[in-house]
């Protein structure tokens, strides 16, 4: 499903729908950040996804991570919570998702990278190579607050 970000866009399409969405950040032992290229939209990003129907935030952000990249991970932290109303994702298929996400920081467990339906590209990027990558804003915002390594959570 094709999906497009508008953020702080006064032409934006109205909400229709919100659903709790979940991020990791995660670094190498060389300090790398585990990045995905979405097959959606094929913007890079960190990995993450929607919280499924019997599972907890930080089991969701497990799942994603896996699944997207094939990194085993442990949550550690949150980065963040971000609810921008000014932050809206349209899909093509009608609905318009208000921004609501838990950023988490989790440490790598294990695992070998490998490339889903939902990632077309997974890589291990140094934080001086984020600038030559097309990331969304939103994503920007969380890299720049987990890069800050700040005593305590963002939230919006």
């Amino acid at each position: 499903m094709a999906r497009v970000d508008y953020y702080n866009d006064p032409n934006a399409p109205k909400a229709n729908s919100i659903a709790v969405a979940v991020s990791a950040f995660i670094q190498d032992d060389e300090g790398r950040i585990l990045m995905i290229r979405r097959t959606d939209n094929d913007l890079y990003s960190i990995p993450g996804g929607q919280l499924e129907l019997g599972e907890t935030l930080s089991q969701a952000a497990v799942r994603e991570v896996r699944e997207e990249t094939g990194i085993e991970c442990e949550v550690t932290g949150v980065v963040g919570l971000y609810s921008n109303p000014n932050h809206v994702i349209a899909y093509d298929d009608g609905e318009v998702r208000q921004e609501f996400s838990i950023c988490f920081r989790a440490q790598r467990q294990g695992g070998y990278l490998h490339t889903s339906e939902e990632s077309r590209e997974v890589l291990w990027v140094e934080e001086e190579s984020l600038d030559n990558l097309n990331i969304h804003n939103s994503i920007r915002l969380r890299l720049v607050h987990a890069l800050e390594l700040r005593d305590s959570p963002f939230f919006s």
